[in-house]
């Protein structure tokens, strides 16, 4: 969740260490340190709040540059509030660390060492680390033994970055469950919690893997497993930009990001699709889908809502039975696993812990597994049977617009590709379908060319203090996804609901304060839709539709107003009315003033249980 960045054999580190650091302020934090060797000693600065706070600090008090080592750390906290006590890295008597993940068993870890004259100074979990670590130094062992001591008396998840006070020319890293890269240069090396951390440095890394340990000088990198044998880890060429990372003039990434959907749609088509539009082309999978009798998505928050489209169109087109679970609770009702199932974990990070824990059960269970992710390098790209790639590029927004939309469109080519295999799909009805899907690029740049009319829509809802989301059939998760949104980034309490559940409980809460957003296209469920909405309005409810013209015109005028959408087939509905909630959220927020692009307490990159 939080951001890792380390380098040695730099002539300014402290200075590296913060630009990495602020190409992973997307994935959310609440405080930031950096610490380097000097005399023999750590020299390390902390601060609260954004990593602007440390920025000035050091402008004011700046560390030493004398060695060419560092390491920083933006921390979202998790045990012990956000305060500069708190905050990475955290010291012991040889070393000090940064962390990311959680150390679950460190209350009896703390205790014992506290018993054996160690002071802890946080209320973090982390601190046990560095004790450990000093521990095993005082008892005798050498740096790279006692660091793979310390690996294997916690139990947990964690990425780590290590420096010891009497060694400015070596860095160490380790990882378990959490993500952790290794990036190579010509005369440094550098540790990262993500690629794009080290793009404007350099483009080839290496992946640790399960309770690795890394061992970095200025021109070297070795690599040695939990028994302290050494072995190979194959490089990569990531090709982020230093430049994708940049907000192209928009106010904020979310709004970038939103903007940049008709483009990620087009490349998506692109790679997916033949030349003639005609066929889907989708890599080589070690299974058969013709063979698969059931699917499981397994996923969270907004990857979550995507699932819940994709079922839809998994059972109306693959007559496929589909389950969908939210992915913190799947490995805990022990699900029964068809070996003739297959299950599709949906990030887009590709490394949300709850995401990955099921794709252990999964595997461990011998059934099929296929990862829908945005990051090709990441954990469940590598662990999971086989990978379908989103193509988004670099989502820097922690609330998700880009990467949900290409979540649909590639498991809506995923739907299509299925029930072909399975013949319950002729040429003729693929082909419409496909025809559908290509024109979505340009029905979103129609809806993007009317965005203005959503600030209007988003002045009026800005003032409440709670709102209710409401569809029917596939536009029933994105009801749901347009609540999230709002609850994200403006912090106005919102409910997504299906139409026909209102009047069983929701209903009790409308009144003229309450704005609702239905979400309604042309086809079979219009006309219980159009009740649904009558049924608000005849209590006075403030009622926004968003729809296609003829559903809107059927609808008729509502009192908080509407807003169209293209007229497409009820299939591709879904993608195009992701754009409007996602904008009527960014309005509403930056009304609100909130920090759009980090929103409070939330994380890009969920990597903690």
């Amino acid at each position: 969740m939080c951001g890792i960045f380390g380098v040695i054999g730099a002539k300014t580190p402290v200075q590296d260490v913060l630009e990495g650091l602020g190409r992973l302020e997307y994935r959310g934090y609440d405080s930031a340190g950096v610490a380097t060797v000097s005399n023999g000693a750590i020299a390390m600065t902390r601060s609260m709040g954004k990593l602007q706070s440390l920025r000035d600090k050091l402008s004011t008090t700046p560390l030493p540059n004398s060695c060419p080592i560092a390491i920083g750390h933006t921390r979202w906290a998790t045990h012990g509030e956000p305060s500069e006590t708190n905050a990475h890295p955290h010291q012991g008597p040889d070393c000090a660390v940064v962390h990311n993940g959680i150390i679950e068993n460190y209350q009896p870890l703390k205790e014992a060492l506290t018993s054996e004259g160690f002071v802890f100074q946080s209320q973090t979990d982390t601190e046990v680390v560095p004790m450990l670590i000093s521990k095993f130094i005082k008892e005798g062992k050498g740096k790279l033994d006692a660091v793979i001591e310390t690996l294997n008396k916690v139990e947990g998840a964690f990425a780590l970055g290590i420096v010891f006070n009497d060694d400015p020319d070596t860095l160490f890293a380790a990882r378990r469950g959490s993500p952790l890269l290794t990036g190579h240069g010509d005369t440094q090396n550098y540790i990262a919690s993500d690629a794009i951390a080290v793009a404007p440095f350099t483009q080839k890394v290496t992946y640790l893997e399960n309770d690795d340990v890394a061992v970095l000088t200025s021109d070297s990198v070795k690599f040695y497993d939990k028994t302290g044998t050494q072995v190979e880890r194959a490089h990569k060429i990531v090709n982020t930009s230093a430049e994708a990372t940049g907000k192209d003039g928009f106010r904020h990434f979310m709004l970038k990001e939103i903007h940049q959907q008709p483009q990620v749609m087009t490349t998506i088509l692109d790679h997916y699709l033949d030349d003639q539009h005609k066929d889907i082309n989708l890599p080589e999978m070690p299974f058969n889908l013709a063979d698969i009798e059931q699917l499981n998505f397994v996923a969270c928050g907004t990857s979550c809502y995507a699932a819940m489209v994709a079922r839809y169109w998994f059972e109306e087109l693959a007559h496929t039975q589909v389950n969908v679970d939210v992915a913190s609770e799947f490995r805990y009702r022990n699900p029964p696993l068809n070996l003739k199932g297959l299950s599709i974990f949906i990030s887009q990070s590709g490394e949300t812990a709850d995401t990955l824990a099921g794709l252990e059960l999964v595997k461990g269970a011998g059934q099929h597994s296929l990862g829908l992710v945005n990051v090709p390098t990441s954990t469940i790209a590598r662990d999971a049977d086989s990978m379908l790639e989103l193509l988004a590029g670099p989502e820097i927004g922690v609330a998700s617009t880009k990467a949900f939309t290409a979540q649909l469109m590639v498991l809506a080519l995923l739907a299509i590709k299925m029930a072909e295999a399975k013949g319950h799909l002729d040429a003729t009805k693929r082909q419409e379908l496909i025809s559908h899907l290509v024109k979505v690029p340009a029905q979103m740049m129609q809806v993007l060319d009317h965005a203005s009319e959503l600030e209007a829509m988003a002045e009026t809802i800005a003032p409440a203090t709670s709102a209710l989301y409401l569809g029917r059939g596939a536009l029933f998760p994105l009801a749901l996804e347009g609540a999230l949104k709002l609850k994200e980034i403006s912090y106005i309490h919102a409910e997504g609901a299906a139409s026909g559940e209102m009047k069983h409980g929701l209903i009790a809460l409308v009144d003229d304060k309450m704005p609702i957003v239905a979400l309604a296209n042309s086809g079979p469920l219009l006309d219980k839709t159009i009740s649904n909405v009558q049924e608000v309005m005849a209590r006075k409810g403030r009622m926004y539709l968003i729809a296609d013209k003829n559903a809107a015109d059927t609808a008729g005028e509502m009192n908080g107003g509407t807003f169209t959408v293209p007229e497409t087939s009820p299939f591709v509905a879904p993608m195009l009315q992701a754009l409007p909630i996602q904008l009527l959220a960014y309005h509403v927020a930056v009304l609100k003033g909130t920090d759009v692009d980090q929103p409070r307490n939330l994380a890009k990159s969920v990597t903690v249980e």
